[in-house]
């Protein structure tokens, strides 16, 4: 399998362009035309697990975490970065990263959490806005179906779990062939009136481009007439940060434990234990501060994430409960999921999950 393959599917599922702005995903080191002979899935990608990636003959890393975020003026290894993209380079490993368009992916990183924490009725916390387009375009109605297929087959029409939505009305076309044009019906100077099907279906903008190459490639028409239109909405399948309810209230403390020992936490550092029971959760893998508010709106009993700094735990305000549960410890089964969803597309592809524990935090 060449690499491209590979991460032409990671893509499909969670594009690039739905990372964050200062974010770094996708293929770091690389050929995307080399072939791969297996892929070692880590969390982190550092010196130590390039030295696994080539110990089980995988010649690429698929990490969370980009090695690179900042650009590089010099490759001479004077630090844990540049060590690491040497030593990719030098023994043909390819580094790829797939983080916070992972994040915002409906089944990622943070649909990964919930499943841990046995949470139902999980729900994107924060949807991204502006992320939908509606797509309408005008179609000879023998070729409707034709289109319709094309544009489904590319993803367009998708609304949440549903498939294939779209809507269509009826009318007449009219138009004029000039000089120099291959009308597909109709004669040059001739005013030509043809039914038609307006057709409109929602797309993704990540998607927009190969949607409206595969609509033109199925229209009869030379020049085909279409619209693109911004949707404000929010996408609800798409965004940051996650909110479940346990199926049962669970005593504070037994839900606490239930977290550190699912998420092997050193330690729980929190607010106030201000309500004896939990049953709405609000998390985000990683660093996740930024999210507390939306927790708070939503009527969250508690809000999970990592990298809180002293300042930012006052602003749990005795309205709900903040729990750093750590960096590393929330996001560490993005290794499994991305596992997962590989050795599913490809069961026949060597994928390994890495067995090099790289939290660079320890506990006294």
């Amino acid at each position: 399998m060449k690499l491209f393959e590979l991460t032409n599917y990671l893509e499909s599922l969670a594009p690039i362009s739905s990372q964050e702005s200062y974010d770094n995903s996708g293929l770091i080191v690389g050929d995307p035309a080399m072939d791969v002979t297996g892929a070692l899935v880590s969390l982190d990608c550092i010196e130590s697990v390039i030295d696994e990636a080539i110990e089980k003959n995988c010649n690429v890393v698929i990490a969370h975490h980009p090695i690179l975020f900042k650009g590089l003026k010099r490759l001479s290894g004077s630090n844990y970065v540049q060590r690491t993209i040497l030593k990719a380079i030098k023994n043909d490993v390819a580094l790829y990263a797939i983080h916070t368009n992972l994040d915002n992916y409906r089944f990622g990183v943070n649909a990964e959490i919930g499943k841990r924490i046995g949470l139902d009725n999980i729900q994107i916390l924060a949807p991204k806005h502006n992320v939908l387009t509606k797509l309408v375009v005008y179609v000879p109605d023998d070729y409707v179906a034709n289109v319709m297929n094309a544009l489904f087959e590319e993803g367009a029409g998708s609304i949440g779990n549903y498939g294939e939505v779209s809507f269509s009305t009826s009318g007449t076309g009219t138009f004029v062939p000039g000089e120099g044009a291959n009308p597909f019906i109709g004669k040059e100077g001739e005013r030509e009136n043809s039914l038609e099907t307006k057709v409109e279906v929602l797309v993704s903008k990540h998607t927009l481009n190969s949607v409206v190459r595969a609509m033109k490639d199925a229209h009869p028409y030379e020049e085909v007439a279409y619209e693109v239109y911004p949707i404000l909405n929010e996408n609800n399948f798409e965004g940051a940060g996650m909110i479940g309810m346990l199926s049962e209230p669970m005593p504070t403390k037994d839900f606490l434990k239930h977290i550190k020992d699912t998420f092997n936490c050193g330690v729980i550092r929190h607010t106030d234990l201000i309500s004896e029971n939990i049953q709405t959760v609000a998390y985000c893998g990683g660093a996740g501060s930024f999210l507390l508010r939306k927790a708070i709106s939503k009527k969250a009993d508690i809000y999970i994430t990592g990298d809180y700094k002293y300042h930012e735990f006052f602003d749990a305000d005795r309205q709900i409960i903040i729990a750093d549960i750590g960096h590393y410890e929330s996001e560490q089964y993005t290794s499994h999921l991305l596992e997962g969803i590989l050795t599913k597309k490809f069961p026949k592809f060597a994928v390994h999950l890495t067995e090099v524990n790289t939290n660079p935090i320890n506990y006294f």
